[in-house]
């Protein structure tokens, strides 16, 4: 099912030997590869479907379309090895994290990590974000508090279970906040929860 809350819910390692004749300074560098200007749009619509004007409500049930579709066409993009760019990455694992499916969410965190080592930096908290999604759609406690999710929608979402072995350095590291962050961003999200809830009843 799709992320019940308001907030909706490898590396090859190739070794080569270089002739000592060839200095690294006689190698030119690689031009970054251009975006693909499909996966950008396509990114840039999935961002536009949810971030509305305060106050307007989000219809999921025309976002989830939209969403399957350009999960499919992601996918098609990625057989057919249209992705070049961390840009490109970046953008097709966002759009996967809006999927349905466990194995989606992961291939979402594959795809980070190759963004993450063309230089996408963005692509640094997402790579958390969907190894969150993935451990909390199998069953297991998320690393980087991340995903807060709801069951009942009289009630606010709450920060998912956390495995309390990671460390905040890491979350650092990955541009994430840290757990008393997280925690804090729950009581936020409860207080505005409570004070919509007070509003729609009036």
């Amino acid at each position: 099912m799709r992320f019940a809350s308001l907030y909706r819910h490898t590396i090859l390692a190739l070794a080569v030997a270089v002739p000592l004749s060839c200095a690294a300074a006689d190698v030119p560098a690689a031009s970054p590869s251009p975006a693909n200007a499909e996966l950008a749009q396509l990114f840039a619509d999935d961002q536009a479907n949810r971030n509305v004007p305060r106050g307007a409500s989000i219809d999921w049930e025309t976002v989830s379309v939209r969403d399957e579709r350009r999960e499919a066409r992601v996918k098609q993009l990625l057989t057919a090895d249209a992705l070049h760019a961390g840009a490109d990455f970046y953008h097709a694992a966002m759009i996967l994290q809006h999927a349905d499916t466990p194995d989606d969410y992961l291939l979402a965190h594959d795809l980070c990590v190759i963004a993450i080592g063309k230089g996408e930096a963005r692509a640094k908290w997402l790579a958390a974000a969907s190894l969150d999604r993935f451990l909390i759609n199998v069953g297991r406690r998320q690393r980087y508090a991340t995903q807060y999710e709801t069951h009942r929608s009289y009630l606010p979402p709450r920060l998912a279970e956390v495995d309390p072995a990671v460390p905040d350095s890491l979350r650092r590291e990955l541009g994430v906040p840290s757990l008393a962050e997280a925690k804090e961003k729950e009581a936020t999200i409860a207080r505005a929860f409570e004070r919509q809830k007070a509003a729609h009843h009036q």
